[in-house]
């Protein structure tokens, strides 16, 4: 059984929301985020990225640096650009992005659920990120931005949502990289218990996007205590309307191997193939677009070089960990190395080209995106992604609502 709850959004004013909106924190490094939020005062960044207003020698996790996202939250609900909802609601929040919708329900989820497994992750977290989330959510008594969460298909929740979407949205805007986003609050308390009915009879969901919000969420919850303090705010989206990019790869050094040594050492478990064409793109599983010398090649693992039964072993991050960064290269530790550069699909197999051109990576390798199933399949059998397999477009936009601990 899935618990999910009602709450009291704070929100931005309709006159606000576009400009007010934001990418996700972890999307961009401290100076992306202040060339962002550069003549915008009230730019959400200033609250989950609060170190732009900062000097830059003054470090991204010192205490003040939470002070600072506190004062600028307090201002910007003061000053009336932030108002909390009055009633508990649900939200309905859809985004198009190239000509594809996703629509999902804000919610808040329980931590007991995330405790108990009912709440599925399939990722390790980092001490470190973890509690950078902490200090921002207890420091703005909030949680500041929403998790990425999947639920299997459930034509009832479907049905609530496409019917109360044929309503005026309270938000409609395009932002800045060419995503519309329109909005909806559920306020209805007959369709709020039908939906928080519709949950309950799910037996499981499951992170897509946030781990380490999520996980510093449980966290903040034993801290805070309170009955709305151990909930996570989420936007729980069905997951045929998912989509996971591809998240490619640029190799900086070969190690002591020239190009003509390393393709031929590929050869010993890929089927090489060498393709006459200004860009190659995978086109299946299983099959990589290798970009070097000027080239691109396909590459197919050969039969028998790993487990096609093994939910983890089989998705093509792991193939090619193990059967070329390992194996050949010896980087044991994608999560650490120097020597790879990790690159989300949204920038486009142009990019890589132009990055091994410029002589910024010695070669680039694309992987076919993993589907949503296989990541459903490995998060079911309670084991982990590999490192970097999976980059979700589009984003959640963050400061279209968060949710107070002292609610």
């Amino acid at each position: 059984m899935t618990t999910v709850k009602a709450f009291k959004a704070v929100r931005p004013t309709e006159e606000s929301v576009q400009m007010l909106s934001c990418l996700p924190y972890d999307v961009m490094d401290r100076e992306e985020a202040k060339m962002m939020a550069s003549g915008n005062s009230c730019s959400y960044l200033r609250i989950v990225r609060s170190e732009i207003d900062l000097s830059d020698d003054i470090s991204a996790y010192d205490e003040c640096v939470y002070q600072k996202a506190k004062e600028n939250l307090d201002n910007f609900i003061n000053d009336g650009i932030l108002v909390r909802d009055e009633k508990e609601c649900f939200y309905i929040y859809e985004e198009t992005m190239l000509g594809r919708t996703q629509t999902g329900i804000c919610a808040l989820c329980s931590v007991e659920d995330y405790n108990n497994g009912i709440i599925k992750r399939h990722e390790f977290t980092l001490p470190k990120k973890e509690v950078d989330r902490i200090n921002n959510f207890l420091y703005c008594r909030a949680h500041t931005e929403p998790v990425f969460f999947i639920h299997k298909e459930n034509n009832s929740i479907d049905l609530i949502v496409s019917e109360w979407k044929k309503k005026d949205p309270v938000y409609d805007f395009v932002s800045d990289d060419g995503i519309r986003h329109r909005f909806w609050v559920v306020d209805d308390d007959s369709v709020i218990s039908d939906i928080t009915k519709h949950f309950e009879a799910m037996p499981e969901v499951y992170i897509a996007d946030g781990h380490h919000r999520t996980a510093s969420s449980a966290k903040v919850s034993e801290m805070v205590g309170g009955k709305d303090a151990g909930y996570i705010m989420a936007v729980i989206f069905p997951e045929d309307q998912v989509k996971i990019m591809d998240y490619n790869r640029l190799v900086l050094d070969l190690g002591d191997y020239t190009n003509e040594e390393f393709i031929n050492k590929l050869k010993t478990d890929f089927t090489v193939e060498e393709k006459n064409c200004d860009i190659y793109t995978a086109s299946k599983t299983h099959e990589f677009a290798m970009y070097i010398g000027g080239i691109w090649y396909s590459m197919i693992p050969k039969d028998g070089t790993f487990d096609e039964n093994d939910p983890v072993e089989r998705i093509d991050a792991q193939i090619l960990q193990k059967l070329v960064f390992d194996k050949i290269l010896g980087i044991k530790d994608p999560k650490t190395t120097d020597r790879l550069k990790f690159v989300g699909g949204i920038r486009g197999y142009e990019y890589l080209k132009e990055q091994v051109d410029a002589d910024k990576a010695v070669c680039a390798i694309a992987v076919y995106p993993v589907e949503v199933k296989d990541l459903l399949s490995v998060a079911d059998a309670g084991l982990v992604m590999p490192p970097k397999s999976t980059w979700f477009e589009p984003k959640l936009r963050s400061g279209l609502f968060l949710h107070m601990l002292d609610d």
